[in-house]
């Protein structure tokens, strides 16, 4: 690939932000709070719009309801786009609410099982207000102990849940199902792995496919295989992307290993799957505990673009030589070529043809956003994870 095929591809690529990033987080020892920090969904866009316009790639706030719960979703869609940037996928959220102790749509009780379903009826009708075509759904659902519930009627529980919220899809609509292998539960978690979500998906149809969130893996799991496997049968629907050491840590993605985040973009790059028309949809989800929350998005966006501008310079016809002849080494050098290449200056180019800065992290402290907001926003209750 030539380098302004390169420049062309990176000019195209976009991430969507999570509208809970820029809210106050922690652990569940403490959750440091920081100055400034949003009030309420509208100001969370306004700081999702500073990172879209010191990258020019994050034209998109996934929203979370009802932690986004507004009035006038009308009005929240037209503020976010006088701000340049729209609302993306609509988060479900069926896993803070005291019905939901033994599950959700794999509640035991029909009564919950029907809430469950409504909610994600609801979501659908703030999907349409916002002009949102996507419903991202992670199931909290699952088992202490050996025994507490029937392991297959809860899997049919959850078929006929997601039945009843596919058939109310309109054509351009889907369902991205997302997994993880452990937490809240830890003796059996419902939908706890891409080939449950997978199967869950093929029995809906079309117009249901599979999240990947590169933190919800057991230690040791090779991502970029799920990555490719997902890529062959057409169900890879969107990334949510963060970093982690041992578990969910949800830390800025690529501070564990950005050869991983090197390596899933490699695959990415070689189906094809950067061109929108494919329908995979690179989202950030991470939770800022201790830095500061617009930094901390703008570096994970600059990390995406590091990690697919390498992935774009493989030869991938060295590559394939490579591989066919059995050249071991030879393969494994091609990709580490375009891994050790530091490709900065590269991207500081493609920013300044978009009319940005070359480093955005160093012209957003310039701006004096920060400074300004942390003023402005006093008074009132802090956004927050859950709020």
């Amino acid at each position: 690939m030539t380098i302004e095929a390169v420049k062309r591809a990176l000019l195209a690529q976009t991430v969507e932000v999570p509208s809970w990033a820029y809210g106050n987080s922690g652990t569940r020892f403490k959750v440091f709070t920081t100055p400034g920090t949003p009030r309420d969904p509208w100001e969370k866009i306004a700081d999702a719009a500073q990172v879209n316009a010191f990258t020019g790639a994050a034209p998109r706030v996934s929203l979370h309801v009802p932690w986004d719960e507004v009035e006038d979703y009308d009005a929240l869609a037209t503020h976010a786009r006088d701000l340049g940037v729209r609302i993306g996928t609509i988060n479900s959220n069926v896993f803070q609410d005291d019905d939901y102790r033994l599950g959700s749509l794999a509640n035991p009780d029909p009564a919950v099982r029907a809430k469950a379903v409504a909610h994600h009826l609801d979501c659908l009708e703030v999907m349409r207000a916002v002009g949102s075509t996507d419903l991202k759904i992670w199931l909290a659902d699952g088992t202490n102990y050996p025994g507490q519930d029937s392991i297959r009627a809860r899997q049919d529980r959850i078929a006929d849940g997601l039945a009843e919220i596919y058939a109310a899809l309109r054509p351009d609509e889907r369902i991205l199902l997302e997994y993880k292998f452990f937490e809240p539960f830890f003796y059996t978690t419902d939908v706890p792995d891409w080939g449950t979500s997978l199967v869950h998906c093929l029995a809906l149809g079309d117009q249901a496919q599979v999240v990947l969130d590169t933190g919800h893996h057991a230690p040791g799991t090779n991502i970029e295989f799920i990555v490719a496997q997902l890529l062959r049968l057409g169900r890879l629907g969107a990334f949510d992307f963060n970093s982690r050491f041992y578990a969910d840590d949800d830390l800025i993605v690529g501070a564990a290993d950005p050869f991983q985040l090197f390596r899933i973009m490699h695959e990415i790059v070689g189906a094809g799957a950067l061109d929108p028309a494919l329908g995979v949809n690179f989202m950030l989800d991470q939770c800022h505990n201790i830095e500061e929350k617009i930094p901390g998005q703008i570096r994970s966006i600059t990390n995406v673009q590091e990690a697919t501008a390498k992935a774009l310079l493989v030869d991938a016809d060295a590559l394939d030589v490579a591989q066919r002849s059995g050249d071991v080494l030879g393969a494994n050098d091609v990709l580490m070529d375009a891994y050790n290449t530091d490709v900065r200056p590269l991207l500081a180019q493609v920013r300044q043809e978009q009319g940005l800065d070359p480093h955005p992290l160093r012209a957003f402290a310039a701006s004096g956003y920060a400074d300004r907001v942390a003023a402005e926003r006093v008074g009132g209750t802090q956004a927050g994870w859950g709020a």
